[in-house]
C-alpha cells in the first residue's frame, strides 16, 4: 500500500524540498492533494510528475487561468481548504505537510488533525496564534505532530519520551546570525533588501530569508519552542553558531547535555518526518570535523540584533 501524502504550499520553499524528497521513492507514495497560493504552473508540474487529481489555488484569478489553461487534463480545482472535509474520510491521509506562508495556515492546520495520521507544520504564523487551538485537535484526533523546523525537529529529536520534557534544564537554539552579523552599525545603515535576501547558509523563502536576516524568524522560534514543548521563556536561549551546524542543546535537570547537529539542508529533518526516523538513507557530506572543533556559540548580541529582546 503506498502512503497517502497531502503537501499543501507545495510550490515554496519546503513544500518543493518535500516533493523532491519523496520524487526518489515513487513507488512508496501517492500524493492526493497539493495546494499553492499563484504558482499554477509549478503546481501543475508537479500534478502531472505524480498524477495529482486534486489541487487548490488560493488565489482566485490564477484558479480561472488555471482551469482555462489546463482544461484538458483529468484534475480537480479547488479554492480553499474546506473541501479538505468533503475530499476525505477520517484519518485517511497519512502524512500531512502544512508549508503554507502567513495566517493562511491556521485553519488548515486545524482541519487536517481530523483526517491525518501525521502532521507536519512549518508554517509559523499558526503555531504562534493558534497552538492551543492545534494540540486540541491533535489530542482528540490522536494525531502525531511533527514539528519541522530545524531546531524544532531538533529538540524533538533529542527528547526520548514526553516524559524527558519534565526533566529539562535549558533549550538552546541556534542562530547563523544572517548576513548581517559581522556589519557594524555605520554598515547596517546601507544595506539592501537585495544584501538581506543573501542567506550564507539557507535557501528559504524570502519572507524567512528576511526575517532571519534581523533575527526576529527567532522570535518567532522561540515562541513556538514554548508552546511545542511547554517551556517556560527562562528555559530558552538563543546562541549564534554562524556555521548553522548544531540545530539544538539541550541541558537536563540530571546533568547530561544533548547536542543535535545536521548539514544546513532542510531535506533532513523532511525525510526524517515522512519516513519516521527509520533506516531510509539519505545522501548526505560526511562529518564536518573542522565544524566540530571550532562550534564558535555566543550569545546574541542585543545592541547588533534589538529584534531578540521582545
Amino acid at each position: 500500500m503506498k502512503k497517502k501524502i497531502l503537501i499543501l504550499g507545495s510550490t515554496g520553499s519546503i513544500g518543493k524540498t518535500t516533493i523532491e524528497v519523496l520524487s526518489k521513492d515513487k513507488k512508496n507514495f501517492k500524493i492526493i492533494l497539493l495546494s499553492t497560493n499563484k504558482n499554477s504552473d509549478i503546481l501543475i508540474k508537479q500534478a502531472k510528475t505524480f498524477k495529482v487529481k486534486n489541487l487548490i489555488i488560493i488565489d482566485k484569478s490564477e484558479l480561472y487561468k488555471a482551469k482555462k489553461k489546463y482544461k484538458n487534463l483529468r484534475i480537480n480545482f479547488f479554492n480553499n481548504f474546506e473541501i479538505i472535509k468533503k475530499l476525505f474520510k477520517k484519518k485517511e491521509i497519512d502524512y500531512s505537510m502544512v508549508s503554507v506562508v502567513g495566517l493562511d495556515g491556521l485553519r488548515p492546520s486545524l482541519l487536517l488533525p481530523k483526517y491525518s495520521k501525521s502532521l507536519a507544520i512549518v508554517n509559523k504564523e499558526s503555531l504562534l496564534s493558534g497552538w492551543t487551538l492545534i494540540e486540541s485537535e491533535l489530542k482528540k484526533y490522536k494525531t502525531k505532530f511533527i514539528p519541522i523546523d530545524s531546531e524544532h525537529f531538533s529538540i524533538s529529536s533529542l527528547l526520548n519520551s514526553s516524559t524527558q520534557k519534565n526533566s529539562i534544564e535549558k533549550v538552546f537554539i541556534t542562530a547563523s546570525g544572517g548576513p548581517f552579523l559581522n556589519y557594524s552599525k555605520k554598515m547596517l545603515r546601507k544595506v539592501t533588501i537585495k544584501d538581506a535576501l543573501k542567506h550564507p547558509n539557507w535557501r528559504m523563502g524570502n519572507k524567512i530569508t528576511i526575517d532571519s536576516s534581523t533575527l526576529m524568524n527567532k522570535v518567532f522560534e522561540v515562541i513556538e519552542a514554548k508552546n511545542i514543548f511547554n517551556l517556560s521563556y527562562n528555559q530558552i536561549s538563543v546562541l549564534i553558531h554562524p556555521d548553522s551546524y548544531a540545530h539544538a542543546l539541550l541541558k537536563f535537570k540530571n546533568g547530561p547535555i544533548k547536542l543535535l547537529l545536521h548539514e544546513p539542508d532542510m531535506k533532513i529533518p523532511i525525510q526524517n518526518s515522512i519516513y519516521d526516523l527509520d533506516s531510509k538513507k539519505l545522501k548526505t557530506k560526511e562529518i564536518n570535523f573542522q565544524i566540530l572543533n571550532n562550534l564558535r556559540f555566543k550569545f546574541v548580541n542585543e545592541k547588533q540584533f534589538p529584534l531578540i529582546k521582545i
